[in-house]
């Protein structure tokens, strides 16, 4: 299990694996290398193999059976300075990393390398097209006209970040949420930078599916507002059936990009049709979990569990 000491989502599956006496080793990049060291060997006529060890355990790398890549900080030297830190950032990566991501016979859920390439909207929104999802017209641009006849042509437009980022103003960290804009905000400050606009949806509630593996668990939310997740006091959450023909999709979509797991957003609209949002290829979802009963730290932990059959 690989992520960050603050993670819900993973304390949730741990215990789920302890309680079925599965041995887990969980660890962080940034733990490294205080309190994480590796060896690994390859050659001589086998494959890789090796140890890794944190402060209260080890691991056979041979004998992983999946790795669960979820939300790791990121390497970090701060006892180095300049390029010296950038030397161990990146031998670190290419090294520790490089070993983490050629585990033999090991599932990932999911690889980073699929996580990396699912993240990039235009690669999804143009995936659910061909596959045949119902997606928003979406323009993707720098150029402040474009965005001011993308508006006027399709009247309600929201902005939202192709990427989310950490950013902060005035020392408190806020976020970038999906907003409507007009056309009368829009100006030369758009060239700076890549920037992603979309027909509004207008949308009866949004539809929240979380995969791992052959599961599908679907959440109904109504929220009163435009991005639901500023506000979760305001939801409302009800479990419901994911039609044959969408699942199908979404298993068609995740196999597109190398993935065993996800969080697929929509919004249904007027005609009660799901309108493709977006995929998080990491996403959270422990916080579901409670209100719907769902069992999803049960399924992922199954899936876990079996690791590659």
């Amino acid at each position: 299990m690989v992520t960050q000491a603050d993670d819900m989502t993973a304390d949730m599956v741990i215990a789920e694996l302890h309680s079925r006496n599965v041995p887990v080793v969980r660890f962080d990049s940034a733990d490294f290398p205080n309190d994480l060291t590796m060896s690994a060997e390859i050659g001589d006529g086998y494959g890789l193999s090796g140890q890794l060890s944190t402060t209260t355990r080890e691991a056979d790398l041979s004998a992983v059976r999946s790795l669960y890549y979820r939300r790791p900080s990121g390497f970090a030297f701060p006892g180095l300075d300049g390029q010296d830190a950038r030397f161990a950032i990146l031998q670190a990566r290419y090294g520790l990393g490089g070993v983490l991501v050629s585990l033999p016979d090991c599932l990932y859920v999911n690889h980073p390398h699929a996580i990396a390439d699912a993240e990039f909207k235009p690669a999804q929104l143009s995936t659910a097209v061909a596959l045949g999802f119902d997606v928003p017209p979406t323009l993707i641009t720098n150029d402040p006209d474009k965005v001011r006849r993308f508006i006027n042509d399709h009247r309600r437009v929201i902005y939202k970040p192709l990427r989310s980022v950490e950013y902060e103003t005035n020392g408190t960290a806020v976020t970038i949420w999906t907003q409507e804009v007009s056309a009368e905000e829009i100006d030369n400050r758009i060239a700076g930078t890549m920037h992603l606009f979309q027909r509004m949806v207008p949308k009866k509630w949004d539809l929240r599916i979380t995969v791992a593996g052959d599961a599908l668990f679907a959440v109904r939310i109504d929220s009163p507002v435009l991005d639901w997740r500023r506000d979760y006091e305001q939801i409302e959450y009800r479990v419901v059936q994911v039609p044959d023909k969408l699942a199908d999709k979404i298993h068609r979509f995740l196999g597109h990009f190398r993935l065993m797991s996800g969080c697929f957003d929509f919004a249904i609209d007027a005609d009660d049709r799901p309108v493709f949002l977006e995929c998080n290829p990491n996403g959270q979802w422990a916080w579901m979990q409670a209100p719907t009963e769902l069992p999803m730290a049960s399924a992922f932990a199954d899936l876990l569990e079996k690791g590659r059959s």
